[in-house]
């Protein structure tokens, strides 16, 4: 039986999906896994028999995920699963900082009492006039599970899209509108669109990449979409670029306190994936990636341990080893196992930055012995027998 700790609500057609092998629990010392999507990990005290952790969503900053692989312990996320919630919001956003809804529904709140409504709405609608989307530049930086299809929907509404992403993917790149115009480099995109959507992952190299620098190569008066990261905007540099006009508005779904009090800017509470059905995918997606963990070994879209899956085991065992990724610990494996006339009829190996995953199918059940034998190796933290 295997415990489940839920630290959010998790959507219910996710849960629905556990076996009768699967219980949850309030008590957190007792879990093998644990589903997150917002509450902050990094001062809770990670359980020995702790396993997997699923942040049901994309976003993993609430997840102390070097701590959690010291310890053995993968964490998983659910990258496309709300993608399409996100995307339309961006789209919603592209709209809203076009033309000035906002402003002006804000407007007809503060006349509501005054009498006369109609009449003021048809003689001071033009303070809020703005332009419509069609023939105007979209700039997709990022072309993944949700730039990609922005890109798609903006061709649809009659735009002219280019996009950037030096590291898309081959299926990213099979659905892509071939109508799409392809650029190498960011610049490009600066220099010509009126609109530039961002659909990066938050990393070093992209920290503040919209700099004063890169404001300073864009069109005059262009608006900026951002529902990736808060910090992939230097917030300094672009309230000169706002008070400048430079920027004519910023849209954001990861409001700051420096955003959010900085005319020009609409700042929507992060309800890119706060749709019914995000919720339900992303859900659906981390169960379903705990449970092929727990149960067969495999590991999927882990963010703090390398992806790797050998299906079901249809061998006597299967023995599961998280480690430093340290030269000739393979042959060190393989040489304990052997050691107890153990044949190895399966072997697979992979690793990501400093952490490694091995597992290894065998024809008779470990013993203690092996298992034992294994987890004295210089570097390994943690040894798992599936079957």
């Amino acid at each position: 039986m295997y415990h489940v700790k839920y630290l959010n609500n998790i959507s219910p057609k996710g849960t629905a999906l556990w076996t009768e092998d699967y219980a949850s629990t309030e008590n957190l010392d007792e879990a093998e896994a644990v589903l997150v999507r917002s509450t902050a990990m990094h001062d809770l005290a990670l359980p020995e028999k702790l396993l997997a952790v699923a942040r049901a969503g994309a976003g993993v900053n609430n997840i102390p995920l070097a701590k959690c692989a010291e310890q053995g312990v993968v964490v998983f996320n659910t990258p496309g699963a709300n993608a399409n919630g996100v995307m339309e919001l961006a789209l919603c956003g592209m709209l809203l900082g076009c033309r000035d809804i906002v402003g002006g529904i804000e407007w007809v709140k503060s006349i509501r009492g005054e009498g006369d409504v109609a009449k003021k709405v048809e003689k001071g609608k033009s303070k809020f006039a703005g332009h419509e989307i069609a023939h105007k530049s979209l700039g997709v930086i990022g072309l993944g599970a949700i730039g990609g299809p922005l890109a798609n929907a903006a061709m649809k509404l009659g735009m002219k899209v280019y996009g950037c992403d030096p590291f898309i993917s081959i299926d990213a790149a099979w659905h892509l509108d071939s109508g799409v115009v392809r650029v190498k480099t960011r610049e490009e995109i600066y220099e010509k669109c009126d609109i530039i959507s961002i659909h990066v992952p938050l990393m070093d190299s992209t920290r503040k990449m919209i700099n004063a620098e890169a404001l300073s190569q864009m069109k005059d008066g262009v608006i900026l979409l951002n529902f990736a990261r808060d910090l992939l905007v230097d917030d300094d540099a672009l309230e000169q670029a706002l008070a400048s006009g430079k920027v004519h508005r910023y849209v954001t779904d990861f409001p700051n306190d420096k955003t959010a009090n900085l005319d020009g800017v609409i700042a929507i509470p992060h309800l890119g994936a706060s749709t019914e059905e995000s919720e339900d995918n992303c859900a659906r997606m981390a169960v379903r990636q705990v449970m092929n963990y727990l149960e067969n070994g495999n590991i999927v879209n882990s963010v703090n341990y390398p992806n790797l899956d050998m299906g079901v085991c249809t061998t006597a065992g299967r023995i599961a080893i998280l480690h430093k990724n340290i030269p000739n610990s393979l042959g060190q494996f393989t040489s304990v196992i052997a050691g107890d006339n153990i044949n190895i009829a399966g072997l697979q190996n992979a690793s990501k930055g400093e952490f490694a995953y091995t597992m290894l199918d065998v024809d008779q059940p470990a013993s203690t012995e092996v298992v034992e034998d294994l987890k004295k190796i210089n570097g390994v933290l943690r040894v798992r027998v599936i079957k």
